[in-house]
């Protein structure tokens, strides 16, 4: 603050003034502005991004079952399911399971908190991992759509 000198020799001090209700509103309708421009793609980012954590997690389990194929000579069936890559099956052949496989049973949830499906083709050694996406729903486009790793 600095002190001035008035007609009558009165000092008196000046003050700094705050922002006028006109210039406060005037910031907020600029960051109103930002934040409706930007949010939507802040949005779309977020779910593309889902989905690529998605295919990611499916291609690690993908590869978690080829490292059980090569200890146990098959892949989990369908009852043993994703669990036999944490816990050792109890079948025959649990003594040369070399698991576990993945570490924790959270990487065997997708991005959308629902686990991942796994089938197993009926007569050959083919698997499939499946998300449903953001829906949780066969089918759909974009984020909806189905992440399949083979």
């Amino acid at each position: 603050m600095t002190q001035y000198t008035d007609q009558k020799g009165a000092t008196r001090r000046q003050t700094q003034r705050g922002l006028t209700l006109f210039e406060l509103l005037v910031v907020l309708a600029i960051l109103t502005l930002l934040a409706t421009l930007i949010a939507p793609r802040v949005i779309g980012y977020l779910g593309r991004a889902k989905a690529d954590v998605a295919r990611a997690q499916a291609a690690n389990i993908a590869a978690s079952l080829e490292l059980f194929y090569i200890d146990l000579e098959r892949y989990p069936d369908d009852q043993e399911g994703l669990g036999a890559l944490i816990t050792a099956p109890t079948s025959q052949d649990a003594q040369l399971w070399r698991g576990p496989y993945f570490k924790e049973e959270s990487g065997l949830i997708d991005p959308w908190g629902r686990p991942y499906l796994y089938e197993v083709e009926a007569g050959s050694d083919a698997f499939t991992v499946i998300s449903f996406g953001r829906d949780g729903v066969e089918g759909g486009e974009g984020d909806d759509a189905d992440i399949r790793r083979r």
